[in-house]
């Protein structure tokens, strides 16, 4: 079964931190550099900076997007590490269809809500869905105690999509 796969790693030893800022919905759009590092793989542009006719420079908002090369069934994954801080009560990671509002609509699924553990907060993440070349997908994640929102430097962050290009939908 053919699969097109992106992968894409921010790490803030290489890339410098990253500046925490909540959107609306109270989640931050994980940004990922364009050029390819030790561990990026986008063979298919999924994560380019002309991506869905528009321009993008990294650490824009833009840069926190994959936009699906083919109509297929995907498993996203992601890994998140957060900074040791005491104030946050929760830490919570969703993937998101079309976070910036730029084609379809905003459409969040599988969010995740855990508490801290101590030391930094270490997180995979995976999910399942159809996707589409016209919609973008993002992640996007909140430290946060209540309605209140820490800006929590991430020190890693990685974003994956492997989409099955061959599913057969009756």
């Amino acid at each position: 079964m053919p699969v097109a796969i992106c992968s894409l790693k921010y790490e803030s030893a290489h890339s410098g931190a990253q500046k925490i800022t909540y959107d609306s919905d109270g989640y931050h759009l994980v940004r990922f550099p364009y050029q390819a590092g030790e561990e990026s793989y986008d063979p298919w542009k999924m994560h380019d900076p002309a991506a869905g006719g528009g321009t993008s420079k990294y650490p824009d908002a833009r840069s926190g997007l994959i936009w699906p090369s083919h109509d297929g069934w995907a498993t996203l994954s992601a890994l998140v590490f957060w900074a040791a801080d005491s104030r946050p009560t929760e830490y919570r990671a969703r993937f998101v269809r079309d976070p910036l509002n730029l084609s379809t609509h905003y459409d969040s699924t599988a969010t995740t809500d855990i508490s801290p553990t101590g030391g930094g907060q270490y997180r995979s993440y995976t999910w399942q869905m159809f996707v589409h070349p016209g919609t973008p997908v993002g992640l996007k994640v909140a430290a946060r105690s209540g309605d209140n929102g820490f800006a929590v430097p991430i020190t890693l962050a990685e974003f994956k999509l492997a989409i099955q290009t061959d599913v057969i939908r009756p």
